[in-house]
């Protein structure tokens, strides 16, 4: 079974789109842990256990790890072990040549064991296929971001006229997803591009950050991200479900706003 439609499945069974990213902040973890020398651990754990019925996937952003140090690499390794009915997409960003691509696949798929990466299209086809051929795993392309400064590469226009984040979107379906594993990284924060790409790659399933801190709005993103069987995308949220409470209630606190998100979500999804 090809990665996107291992995607499908956990879809379908957890009844979710909802994915929870894991961007630990040690500033931000709860008094009541401060004592507890393995406490990013025990947060991360926590907030798993309280929505692993809800959330379809996990993304841990490693950068939050490797900050930590070997402790962290550790602390993540022991984590993306907690659970797995759920979907584990290692947010790396990921993207190099030959031997390098290799190690970072055999990292994130062997060591790690995510079932999903992110990745960096823009050093070119190469780079994706140490990652790209192993069907069942699968590999999320940066193509429309969330952030200001994408406009910077990705809005560029080229001498046929499309913008450059259009052209790898095309790339992705058209070229890239030959073992069915591929899927885009388009930010909430721009429903006319995620429109657009939908547009372009209306079999992908797409991640999308942007919701809540950075100010995309849900309805509009779903609207135009939906896909024809208004399915096909991950609604990642972050730092909502994290620390919905600094208090000792922070992994019902967590539970309770994942519900809520999810049944936002829901609720766009079957109204049509």
């Amino acid at each position: 079974m090809s990665f996107n439609q291992r995607l499908q499945v956990a879809i379908e069974q957890q009844n979710s789109l909802l994915c929870i990213g894991l961007d630990p902040d040690v500033t931000k973890l709860p008094a009541s842990l401060r004592d507890d020398a393995d406490a990013v651990y025990t947060f991360c754990h926590e907030i798993i256990a309280a929505t692993h019925d809800v959330a379809v996937a996990y993304k841990p952003n490693i950068a939050f790890f490797e900050a930590m140090g070997l402790v962290g690499i550790e602390t993540l390794t022991r984590l993306m072990q907690l659970t797995r009915h759920n979907i584990w997409i290692l947010d790396a960003k990921r993207g190099d040549i030959g031997n390098t691509a290799s190690a970072y696949a055999q990292a994130a798929f062997t060591h790690f064991n995510a079932d999903a990466i992110t990745l960096n299209p823009y050093m070119g086809g190469d780079t994706l296929e140490p990652f790209l051929r192993h069907a069942d795993r699968g590999g999320f392309l940066l193509c429309r971001t969330s952030n200001p400064g994408s406009r910077d590469l990705q809005e560029l226009i080229l001498a046929d006229g499309r913008p450059l984040y259009l052209a790898v979107a095309d790339l992705a379906a058209n070229q890239w997803n030959t073992n069915h594993n591929v899927g885009l990284v388009v930010g909430a924060t721009q429903p006319d591009a995620l429109k657009a790409v939908r547009t372009i790659c209306p079999k992908l399933p797409f991640l999308l950050p942007g919701i809540g801190a950075q100010g995309g709005d849900l309805v509009q993103a779903l609207n135009a991200g939906l896909d024809a069987h208004r399915s096909g995308l991950l609604i990642n949220v972050s730092r909502s479900v994290m620390y919905a409470s600094t208090d000792t209630n922070y992994a019902q606190a967590a539970r309770a706003e994942a519900i809520r998100t999810r049944d936002a979500i829901n609720q766009v999804r079957h109204s049509a």
